[in-house]
């Protein structure tokens, strides 16, 4: 099961109270105050792990607490500080307080880490609050109770390229043709249910592995929510070039031209930064065709865009989409290292 989003309860350890102790001692009859501190509370951290791929680790767990930090004791010894709780995540995790919905962090990176749940600092005792007219303090400082709220933590898929298109438009099919991946695949719409995640094979010889996500298919009003839309939708969001599916040869007899407006018109008004990314547009079945009639029609209904006609099955056409790609990455890797 790809799970993608969850909301858990976190709390942070409290800090352990001061100490109000005095120094007793033979032939030390008027002992001053020798109260330690208190140990600071756990906190609680989220850490990337290359290896987590869902949020399947809080399926059925979602309380989390770290541990209280340790008492002030005599002889001004500190209690002991509380353990840390660190909770493992996946890339592309982003991380909202549930309450308010700030965004908390985005934890992208391998290894990245934030804390979520500070520990409460541990109170002072009683030696801090001697003075000269005040020798003998019987008071010591509570510790702070440690941070706690509910968290929703969202997965947006990190890929190079995502897939995108209607129901049954062939992209767990592209996705089979241009990586190891095995997603499933039948000829009926809405097979794909949750996103597939693929390594490109681009035939050239290079360092860089690009990551291609298929995406389920989006339906009219996905913006909105329609269908698993939103869930769908966050999924592209980093992705640095979109590549749009189309059918050519729909069952149900609609215009690949309009299926491309609608599919368009969804993602801006999703988000308008993601309506701006490059876009590649895939005319996929051509194996089906029997003339030129089709891929003619739609090139003179969609003059503004480069159309690849291609097919699934028969991997025709699919090598100078992927030359395409790899040039339209390499390309954007020097700006985004300029920009950054």
């Amino acid at each position: 099961m790809f799970l993608d989003r969850v909301k858990i309860w976190v709390r942070a350890g409290d800090g352990g109270d001061g100490a109000a102790t005095f120094r007793q001692e033979a032939h030390v009859p008027r002992g001053g105050p020798d109260g330690g501190d208190g140990g600071r509370g756990g906190s609680i951290h989220l850490r990337v792990d290359a290896g987590q791929t869902t949020l399947r680790d809080f399926q059925y767990r979602h309380h989390f607490k770290a541990t209280p930090g340790g008492r002030g004791t005599r002889a001004r010894r500190h209690g002991k500080a509380g353990e840390d709780l660190i909770l493992e995540v996946p890339p592309g995790t982003a991380v909202y307080d549930d309450e308010t919905g700030e965004l908390l962090a985005d934890l992208v990176a391998v290894g990245q880490e934030a804390i979520v749940a500070r520990g409460g600092r541990g109170g002072l005792g009683n030696t801090h609050f001697k003075s000269p007219t005040h020798q003998a303090p019987k008071h010591a400082q509570k510790g702070e109770p440690g941070a706690e709220h509910w968290l929703r933590l969202e997965l947006r898929l990190i890929a190079d390229v995502g897939l995108v298109g209607l129901p049954n438009a062939g992209k767990s099919t592209i996705l089979a043709a241009v990586t190891a991946a095995r997603p499933k695949i039948a000829d009926y719409p809405f097979t794909t249910l949750e996103p597939n995640l693929g390594v490109m094979d681009l035939g050239i010889e290079d360092e860089r592995r690009p990551t291609i996500a298929d995406v389920p298919g989006l339906i009219e009003g996905a913006s909105a929510g329609a269908g698993l839309g939103h869930a769908f939708l966050r999924h592209i969001e980093r992705t640095k070039v979109i590549v749009h599916l189309l059918d050519m040869y729909p069952m149900d007899g609609s215009s690949p031209a309009e299926n491309y407006r609608k599919i368009r018109r969804e993602l801006e008004a999703f988000s308008p930064a993601l309506a701006q990314k490059q876009e590649v547009v895939a005319a996929n079945k051509m194996d089906l065709a029997v003339d030129d009639e089709a891929i003619s029609q739609l090139t003179a209904e969609l003059p503004e865009v480069e159309i690849f006609p291609i097919s699934g099955v028969s991997k025709q056409g699919v090598e100078p989409l992927l030359e395409t790609l790899w040039q339209m990455l390499r390309d954007l890797k020097p700006k985004e290292s300029s920009a950054a």
